[in-house]
């Protein structure tokens, strides 16, 4: 390993703390904590790690898998409705493939809830039942499925309201709507999820792509919640005492070997598989990628709905985007309680309006005062954050010409790491370990990728005490790398070496997740057998 990729490894560290912290993005601000179905939680975007060989070749490696959670903290048994998407609401999933943080591709989800309204006969008469299954359920649009979920899928090249976009298609017969299945009501009324869930991954033609790589996969349904994070004791005023968390030993104490307490929720995942040449353009190997959820301006309760599914409201004019998620908990915990509506209605390219959240970060400030010990580093403006999470890191995911900008970035020319061999700190933990996975966050984010316990180190100054003073100056002399001397020396570092450990007591490595697309788990059973 050499001292370039050394250095660099430690600055992708940095890029953590601007953009992410202790969860991820759930009702993390006021409006979408009213409208949970518009809520984003979590975005991956990753090349697919499915059936690939120990050097990344091989298997499905040549294809991109995206992924958008939403709708946060559903209870398992959360009935007789569950949790469908809204029918009136576009959800978005935008790539940018030349830096200049406008969308270059969008991928646009509309839904639409199918209601049968089956009837039973209650003496003489035909009653509608009140609940979203007749029976046992196994297979698409099954016949005891009181509400079918539908959805289309479509492509926009460029920027995403000056088209109406090109649907994706079926592999097989041609038809552009696409089936979703049912949440995991329990087991008597879905005795096989996995195998049912399965029969909705589609295989499907992506209109634009290059010749003989169109081909690709979409699923949309509910998933076992996938983020750890010790997420009630981190809000209560971080209730763990600095000690606790400073502790290699309690790494995963509350987790108890991955059950931790949002696991045992469902989210619901929009999930697209694309060919890598698809995506790109020119000779640029990085893709930014966000996901976006927006509704009509203007929404009207109907004071005497009519008869039928999602009748409540009537919906019209110009989309308002309402949600935004790139990197995880930069609306959490970076942007300010005044400016988490306005930062998720949004774009890339006017980022710059929020430069002092991430230049002087509040986070650190508060860690000290919940902790009741010192752990912020002294040094600011922090102009290392400023720069890494506008950017993107030189030599891992910065493209050739970057305009300023919050989304995830992704060099599609590292090659995928199987499951097993994945590092969960990422590019820098394998790095820092002599390993070769370039293909975890912040290039990208896989589900195994633990952005909390990288985000707190590089919040506290963690990194200071890696890089060294010497190192620190090191790296003012590579070409793209920002200067950490103004922001990251060990003298600045109130907890010292200690500040390495620090962790949030939940492990990212012990969660369950699926070696194949859509990667995310089977969902937790609002139910089980007695």
């Amino acid at each position: 390993m050499t001292i370039r990729f050394k250095q660099i490894a430690k600055a992708c560290l940095l890029v953590v703390a601007a953009g992410s912290a202790m969860a991820s993005s759930h009702r993390e601000a006021p409006f979408t904590a009213g409208s949970p179905r518009v809520d984003g939680t979590d975005f991956y975007m990753f090349r697919s790690y499915e059936g690939v060989a120990a050097n990344g070749s091989g298997g499905r490696s040549d294809y991109v898998t995206l992924l958008a959670n939403c709708q946060p903290l559903q209870s398992p048994y959360g009935g007789p409705n569950y949790f469908q998407l809204d029918p009136n609401a576009l959800y978005e999933i935008h790539l940018d493939n030349n830096g200049d943080a406008v969308e270059d591709i969008t991928f646009q989800f509309r839904f639409k809830n199918n209601l049968k309204s089956i009837p039973l006969m209650i003496g003489s008469a035909s009653v509608p039942i009140p609940l979203v299954q007749a029976g046992a359920v196994a297979n698409l649009n099954d016949a005891n499925l009181n509400v079918n979920e539908t959805y289309e899928v479509k492509v926009v090249r460029g920027e995403r309201r000056k088209s109406q976009g090109i649907p994706l298609t079926k592999t097989a017969g041609g038809s552009a709507t696409f089936e979703k299945p049912v949440d995991n009501i329990g087991t008597k009324t879905i005795a096989d999820y996995p195998g049912y869930a399965a029969k909705h991954i589609h295989n499907v033609t992506i209109p634009g792509c290059p010749a003989g790589k169109d081909q690709g996969k979409v699923f949309v349904g509910q998933r076992q919640e996938g983020f750890a994070v010790n997420l009630g004791p981190v809000f209560d005023l971080v209730n763990a005492p600095a000690s606790f968390l400073l502790d290699p030993a309690n790494k995963d104490a509350a987790g108890m070997g991955g059950k931790h307490i949002i696991q045992k929720a469902n989210i619901t995942t929009l999930a697209i598989e694309v060919h890598k040449d698809c995506l790109t353009a020119g000779s640029e190997t990085v893709v930014g990628g966000w996901t976006t959820a927006s509704v009509r301006q203007g929404r009207l309760i109907d004071g005497k709905p009519g008869s039928g599914n999602d009748k409540a409201e009537k919906a019209g004019g110009a989309w308002a985007q309402v949600s935004r998620l790139g990197n995880p908990l930069v609306n959490e915990l970076v942007i300010g309680l005044p400016d988490k509506d306005k930062f998720n209605a949004s774009q890339p390219k006017d980022d710059a309006q929020f430069l002092t959240y991430v230049s002087n970060p509040t986070l650190p400030a508060l860690l000290s005062i919940v902790l009741g010990a010192d752990v912020a580093p002294k040094n600011l403006p922090r102009t290392d954050l400023l720069t890494t999470f506008l950017t993107g890191i030189t030599g891992i995911n910065k493209p050739a010409m970057p305009k300023p900008s919050e989304m995830l970035r992704l060099n599609l020319a590292y090659a995928p790491a199987p499951f097993a061999a994945q590092n969960r700190l990422g590019v820098a933990g394998n790095a820092l370990a002599g390993g070769t996975d370039n293909a975890g966050f912040p290039n990208g984010r896989r589900p195994k990728d633990d952005v909390v316990d990288i985000a707190l180190v590089a919040t506290v100054g963690g990194l200071c005490i890696i890089n060294g003073d010497n190192d620190a100056l090191k790296l003012n002399s590579v070409p793209g790398v920002p200067s950490l001397t103004s922001a990251c020396k060990p003298s600045s570092v109130p907890l010292g070496a200690s500040s390495a450990n620090i962790h949030d007591a939940v492990d990212q490595a012990t969660v369950p997740f699926l070696a194949t697309f859509p990667y995310l788990n089977t969902p937790n059973a609002g139910s089980a057998t007695y």
